[in-house]
């Protein structure tokens, strides 16, 4: 499908898209803590993989705090697959404590109030190593990478050695296995009046956010931080959506993270949403180029038609179409 953007011809569909009908293949790789959209993408990602639209092969985390994969493993319980590999970095950028990730601890009384095995990130494999073994054990060109944090443990992936996982190094393992990859970071509009604004992700690793937006080798789609200013979360669908159960731990990091009534932005979420539905018409793209991150991590976007980046759009028309699907998404009860 093509469709038109202010008199610039945007190709709509993935030559390397997931084959139709067919659940999308999704690593998820989050600075899980930093800030609650990372929360609500995970559940996103849970709905999603239960309507059988994708199956979450791993997580990996980039927040370097033991509760970060321990609040990871709740939720993937809590949604019916306390199974799902989880990695983590070592050394990593950010390793502040979390508003939200310790409801991994809590309890009621002497029970946990979310069960869940992997109490500590100390506890689980380091990232690198699970996304190689992951990748290597999925079908050529077909992985769909959401990365909606720092990008320590990509741009490690990119540099990793061959080695028992796979004989291919990183760039060519990547090259042979990921469909695209789709990242929350940057910015391509003007933001609150300044035509040059550095987003947090790039900011706080600007040398390895530049490795991954110069330099991953497969198309990459970039949902900038207008996007997700531009589609608010309802404080009400949190007042009132996810009373099926007495504890819910998004509804409950929500108010930890962000009491309501205030509206938290949908960054992480939109990335999700795109990566696995990338033909709903939710957001238009970007013409085809390259992405320039400088010296203070403003993302320069240069239209290039032999280029493999490009970035999402949300035109109004759109809005409450994005919006709704997000909150039926976040808000849907577990299947199992």
């Amino acid at each position: 499908m093509l469709k038109v953007i202010g008199g610039l011809l945007v190709v709509l569909v993935f030559a390397s898209a997931v084959a139709a009908g067919q659940p999308v293949p999704l690593i998820f790789d989050t600075d899980m803590g930093n800030d609650i959209d990372d929360a609500m993408a995970l559940a996103t990602i849970h709905a999603l993989a239960d309507r059988q639209e994708c199956e979450l092969l791993a997580v990996t985390v980039t927040k370097d705090h033991p509760q970060a994969a321990a609040f990871v493993d709740l939720v993937n319980t809590f949604y019916g697959r306390p199974d799902v590999p989880i990695g983590v970095v070592r050394d990593g950028a950010v390793g502040d404590p979390s508003t939200f990730t310790m409801l991994a601890a809590r309890q009621d009384g002497e029970v946990p109030r979310y069960p869940h095995d992997l109490v500590s990130g100390a506890a689980a494999p380091e990232a690198v190593g699970l996304l190689r073994k992951t990748l290597a054990g999925a079908a050529d060109r077909r992985v769909v990478i959401v990365q909606v944090g720092f990008s320590t443990n990509l741009a490690r992936l990119m540099d990793s050695a061959a080695g028992p996982a796979s004989p291919l190094d990183g760039m060519q393992l990547i090259r042979r296995k990921v469909a695209r990859l789709e990242i929350m970071a940057g910015s391509f509009q003007q933001i609150g009046g300044k035509a040059r604004y550095v987003e947090y992700n790039v900011k706080q690793e600007i040398t390895n956010a530049s490795r991954i937006l110069e330099g991953w080798p497969t198309p990459l789609v970039v949902s900038g931080f207008e996007i997700g200013i531009g589609l608010p979360y309802p404080a009400r669908s949190f007042q009132h959506d996810f009373r099926y159960v007495q504890h819910h731990p998004i509804a409950e990091a929500y108010q930890l993270f962000s009491p309501t009534p205030q509206a938290r932005p949908t960054w992480d979420l939109t990335s999700v949403l795109h990566a696995v539905r990338p033909q709903r018409g939710y957001f238009d793209l970007s013409v085809r180029g390259r992405i320039k991150v400088h010296a203070d991590g403003y993302t320069e976007f240069i239209r290039d038609s032999g280029g493999n980046r490009r970035y999402l759009v949300l035109q109004p028309a759109q809005r409450d179409k994005t919006l709704e699907a997000l909150v039926n998404l976040v808000s849907q009860p577990p299947a199992r």
